[in-house]
């Protein structure tokens, strides 16, 4: 069973049980909600999951008034234009968009359908809004302030060992945010002893070769680019991270609980309950193009207290206490 056919059996099951009857059915507009993304796992079926919850409390159900109809890449970066141009085809109402080359791939697929982004780090510097207060055009949604978070990244890997004097960066080349994320960074390092190592992997092979790559430019740590390739490789990369006695950081949970040192991000579990917000707004009426550019609110810091042990390392108190979970 292929990914995408798992996806609907997992997330669509409870369609067919949603009674109806035919005057039902004439009475009711029924949504079309195409969601596009690049790869599934199970992060990104929780995340659809908080979505459709969000939108059942607003007053949708699914096969009376509300469908979806799910698009991924299978984490081939490629194939999200013409996944993009199967749900214009569809006329889907709104699109749902996961991460910014999913956006990007939308917004060249329509510039009329709705498309409510999630996890784009920079939307204006990406073009995808004229501003985060009037976007403009037909996309809105929220942005994880990837730029951001890679400074913060990096100050934290120097908060865990101040002695670092290069830290690389692990970036997927085919997503534009990475490349922009890795600005940031490198600016701020310019303001530390730290030296920036850039480090490119689009598969998993790569990333094998990547990490002791790391070691070999003589790199103490790394932070891993908020990516959803990437993303699907978190237990491999946490334990080569490991293995090659490397501290990292990334910018979702799952990766400090596979091993990772530590793990600091936006809550997307949040931005997709916020998400369902945006389409039933839209469905009302609203113009995307009036509606604001939401930046997260709630971020969340874990750390992997057997990781820093098995590396040496001594958590310190101003981290102990940012932390929303230490894992002992």
């Amino acid at each position: 069973m292929n990914n995408r056919r798992k996806l609907l059996v997992a997330i669509g099951a409870g369609v067919l049980a949603v009674p109806f009857g035919s005057n039902a059915q004439q009475q009711l507009k029924i949504a079309r909600i195409g969601l596009l993304g690049a790869a599934f796992n199970e992060t990104f079926a929780k995340q659809v999951e908080a979505l459709r919850v969000r939108l059942r409390e607003l007053g949708y159900a699914e096969g009376r008034n509300i469908v979806f109809e799910y698009r991924w890449a299978d984490e081939n970066y490629d194939q999200l234009t013409i996944l993009a141009a199967e749900l214009v085809r569809l006329k889907v109402d709104v699109i749902v968009t996961r991460g910014t080359p999913a956006a990007r791939a939308a917004q060249k697929a329509t510039a009329t359908i709705p498309i409510v982004m999630v996890n784009v780090g920079d939307p204006v510097g990406q073009g995808l809004a004229q501003s985060l207060a009037q976007p403009g055009g037909n996309i809105t949604g929220l942005s994880n302030v990837s730029s951001d978070l890679g400074t913060k990244h990096l100050e934290m890997l120097l908060s865990m060992a101040p002695k670092l004097s290069r830290v690389a960066v692990l970036a997927n080349p085919d997503n534009s945010n990475n490349i922009s994320v890795l600005k940031s960074i490198q600016a701020a390092a310019q303001r530390t002893n730290a030296k920036i190592l850039p480090v490119e992997a689009r598969s998993a092979p790569e990333i094998e070769k990547a990490i002791p790559e790391m070691t070999q430019g003589k790199a103490g740590a790394f932070i891993v680019m908020r990516d959803a390739l990437l993303n699907q490789r978190t237990s491999q990369i946490a334990e080569l991270a490991l293995k090659n006695r490397l501290l990292s950081i990334a910018a979702i949970p799952e990766f400090a609980e596979a091993g990772g040192l530590m793990s600091y991000g936006a809550d997307n579990i949040e931005l997709f309950r916020r998400a369902a917000t945006y389409v039933d707004k839209i469905l009302k009426g609203a113009k995307p193009g009036n509606l604001p550019v939401e930046q997260p609110m709630k971020f969340e810091l874990i750390i992997n207290g057997k990781t820093a042990k098995a590396l040496g390392l001594k958590i310190p108190l101003s981290l102990q206490i940012m932390a929303n979970k230490v894992i002992e």
